[in-house]
């Protein structure tokens, strides 16, 4: 017997034991539409935490959290085995589970089954006050009255289920969201992180982007892409500003994740894509730094007049600064900031590559330092620059991609051949080998193995003898 059944068993045991027991929201929702359930909502008279304690006790285990013993708001979790179920009482004073289903927030989450109906499949007639089984069928996203105002979140979480679903908002909500906007500072920013981290872990993160945009939403959570709005740039490489180009950027970041053989034909290239999109997280970083890339323009922007065109050096770093603003304020984690943050700081890094590609000045030494500095998101560099550029001028898309993908076939050959044997394979010294020498460890020791690396990729030194001659260099610079 699987777990899920286990627990659905001993629910059905202390509902028999306890008395009314329903299924409501999520649950009673994602078993309408055929859906797989992630969590157990499940909604009792009171004593949330009794019934929780009682459960544990059933399953003779499991960890249990009170989550609020706040009148009107009680409620209390089990987690079992994985699998997560919460207790919440009847909220706010409501004297029916009919008045408790209609405080809540979308009318397709305002449905509740019997629990013992729940666990036997007879789903179809749930009890049912503000129509969310037709608005269900209708694929839409109600709001129900006050609701937004009372939690400002919620109006995160519509478009959540917009980009998860693929429900469109009624325009009710819309309008409601459009007037409450504002209020989104009110809400806690670990909540709102939540959120737009499940937007952007879906497949319609630029269309719910667009879509909170249009509505007025985005303005309100990521003030610093909208220094953007109304930017111009060159029209030889562009065609848009950079608010819009940066939505566009998120969509072919968006088209490149889904379809990747499309853009890159060469098998190896292929499967190195496919191996980093497949880690965790890594499609969702690569869209945020998509969006973001370019919003250090604005405070970049300078007129060159000798060149006769707008030029924004240096806004790949700024960028990356009001990026770990966003992040900080926004409460991300630490790895999440640092490899996003490093996307967009580095994002120009491929074009300058390609630069010095036509001038025949790229050097595998100077792929090896570029490797370095990308690490774990080498792939991703690429996919960044890719996205980039199909979302400028039209006439240059087949160009420069094509520059692209050859620089990267390049990069990915000379990583694979050249770098990866020397920085994973048996070092020709190790750090006592230069104390035995005579140096003094520290910082220097770091800068002499990189330096032998790079003489290495470059077929300066080969074999011991030569690796002990070449770090022997660097003791005049260490005053011995």
């Amino acid at each position: 017997m699987t777990n899920r059944k286990i627990l659905i068993n001993a629910l059905c045991a202390v509902a028999e034991e306890r008395g009314q027991l329903y299924a409501v929201g999520g649950l009673v929702r994602d078993a309408l539409l055929n859906h797989p359930a992630a969590d157990f909502d499940l909604v009792v008279r009171t004593e949330p935490l009794a019934w929780a304690r009682a459960l544990a006790a059933r399953l003779d285990g499991g960890a249990l959290v009170p989550l609020s013993d706040t009148p009107g708001e009680e409620a209390a979790r089990l987690v079992w085995r994985g699998e997560q179920v919460d207790f919440a009482a009847w909220r706010n004073g409501a004297q029916s589970l009919e008045d408790d289903l209609c405080l809540r927030d979308f009318t397709i989450n305002a449905m509740a089954l019997p629990f013992a109906d729940f666990a036997a499949g007879r789903c179809d007639s749930p009890l049912d006050p503000t129509g969310g089984a037709q608005d269900l069928r209708n694929q839409i996203i109600r709001s129900l009255p006050g609701t937004l105002a009372d939690d400002p979140l919620r109006m995160v979480r519509a478009y959540r289920f917009h980009a998860r679903l693929g429900f469109r908002l009624d325009a009710g909500t819309r309008t409601e969201v459009k007037k409450l906007a504002p209020t989104i500072g009110r809400a806690a920013p670990e909540r709102i992180s939540s959120e737009l981290r499940k937007i952007f872990d879906s497949p319609r993160t630029s269309e719910t982007i667009k879509l909170m945009a249009e509505d007025n939403l985005l303005r309100y959570l990521l003030p610093e892409l909208y220094l953007a709005e109304g930017v111009s740039q060159p029209q030889e490489f562009h065609h848009l500003d950079v608010l819009e180009h940066s939505f566009l950027a998120l969509k072919m970041a968006e088209k490149i994740i889904a379809r990747p053989e499309m853009y890159f034909t060469s098998p190896e290239i292929l499967a190195q894509v496919n191996r980093y999109l497949a880690e965790d997280g890594s499609s969702r970083r690569l869209k945020w730094a998509a969006l973001l890339h370019d919003i250090g323009k604005p405070g970049t922007e300078n007129e060159d007049e000798e060149k006769g065109h707008t030029t924004y050096y240096g806004h790949d770093q700024l960028s990356r600064k009001l990026f770990e603003q966003f992040a900080g304020r926004s409460r991300w984690s630490a790895a999440d900031r640092r490899r996003v943050g490093g996307l967009i700081g580095m994002h120009m890094q491929p074009f300058h590559l390609v630069g010095a590609r036509r001038k025949g000045m790229l050097s595998k030494k100077g792929a090896l330092r570029f490797c370095r500095r990308a690490g774990g998101d080498l792939f991703g560099l690429f996919l960044v620059a890719l996205s980039d550029t199909l979302a400028g001028n039209p006439k240059h898309h087949d160009f420069m991609r094509g520059e692209l993908v050859n620089l990267f076939v390049l990069v990915e050959e000379t990583w694979r051949n050249d770098i990866l044997p020397i920085t994973t394979g048996v070092p020709l010294l190790t750090g006592q080998d230069l104390i035995d020498m005579g140096f003094v460890p520290g910082p220097m020791f770091r800068k002499i193995l990189m330096a032998l690396d790079d003489a290495r990729v470059e077929g300066e030194v080969k074999g011991r003898s030569q690796a002990l001659q070449f770090a022997r260099g660097f003791l005049p610079q260490e005053g011995l």
